[in-house]
C-alpha cells in the first residue's frame, strides 16, 4: 500500500471512530494519528536490523505523544487509540486489525518470560481505559475489556472481560460496529454477587426473626404452664 493510500486510511478511521471530529485537517492534530505513522517507519527500520535508529525515533515519538509502541511490535491495519497518552504496547505484542484502545492500556509482559512475553490481540477488540493485558496469551476476537481491568490469562473470541483479575463475563457476544465503542454497558459481577448476598442477609434476618418469635411464643407458654400449676 502507498504512503498517501495508508495514510488517508489512517484518517478515515479516526474520523469514524471519534464523532469529536469535526474537520479533516484536525486529524492531523491526534496523538493517535503520529504515534501509527511513526511507528511504521519504526517498524521498518527494526525489520531491517537498524535497531537503534528504530529505538530512537520511537522514543522521540514517546515524547511527543504520550504513546509507546515497541518499533518490534506486530500491528495490524484500522487501529485507533483515543485520547493516547499513557498507552505501551510492547516488543513481541500482536495487534490484528480494526482494534480499538483508549488511554492508559498497557500490552506487556509479566517480566518472567523469553521470546515472546506480550499479548497477542485479535481482531475488532475492543480495550478500554485503563486496562492492563500482561503475560503472552491471545485476546480472541470480537472480545470487549473493561475499563481498569488486569487480564492474566487467555481470552474466548466474542468475550466480555471485567475485573481484578480480568474474569470473562459474557461469551459470544459480538457486537455491531456502532456498539464496538461502548465502554459503559459492561456486566457488574461484583454488583451481581453484592445483590445475591443482601437477598440470603434479609432471608436470613427474616428466619431468625420467626425463630425469635417463636422461642418467645414457647417460653411464654411455659411461664404459663408453671404459674397454673402454682
Amino acid at each position: 500500500m502507498g504512503i498517501i493510500k495508508y495514510i488517508k486510511e489512517e484518517m478515515m478511521i479516526i474520523k469514524e471512530r471519534d464523532p469529536a471530529i469535526k474537520t479533516p485537517w484536525e486529524v492531523f492534530l491526534y496523538p493517535s494519528f503520529k504515534a501509527i505513522i511513526r511507528y511504521r517507519v519504526a517498524h521498518y527500520l527494526f525489520q531491517k536490523k537498524h535497531y537503534f535508529l528504530a529505538r530512537w525515533y520511537s522514543q522521540r515519538t514517546v515524547r511527543k505523544t504520550g504513546i509507546e509502541i515497541h518499533p518490534g511490535a506486530t500491528i495490524g491495519r484500522g487501529l485507533f487509540i483515543d485520547h493516547g497518552h499513557g498507552v505501551v504496547i510492547g516488543e513481541t505484542a500482536i495487534v490484528g486489525d480494526n482494534v480499538t484502545l483508549y488511554q492508559g492500556v498497557t500490552l506487556g509482559g509479566t517480566g518472567k518470560e523469553h521470546g515472546k512475553r506480550h499479548p497477542t490481540v485479535g481482531n475488532n477488540v475492543m480495550i478500554s481505559a485503563g486496562a492492563k493485558i500482561l503475560g503472552s496469551f491471545t485476546i480472541g476476537e470480537n472480545s470487549k475489556i473493561g475499563a481498569g481491568s488486569v487480564v492474566l490469562s487467555e481470552v474466548p473470541p466474542n468475550s466480555t472481560v471485567v475485573g481484578v483479575p480480568g474474569r470473562v463475563v459474557k461469551k459470544n457476544n459480538i457486537k455491531m460496529p456502532r456498539e464496538e465503542l461502548d465502554q459503559i454497558h459492561f456486566p457488574d459481577p461484583l454488583m451481581k454477587d453484592m445483590q445475591c448476598l443482601q437477598n440470603e442477609n434479609v432471608c436470613l434476618r427474616h428466619e431468625l426473626k420467626y425463630v425469635y418469635e417463636k422461642l418467645i411464643q414457647l417460653e411464654a407458654e411455659i411461664n404459663s404452664q408453671k404459674e397454673n400449676r402454682l
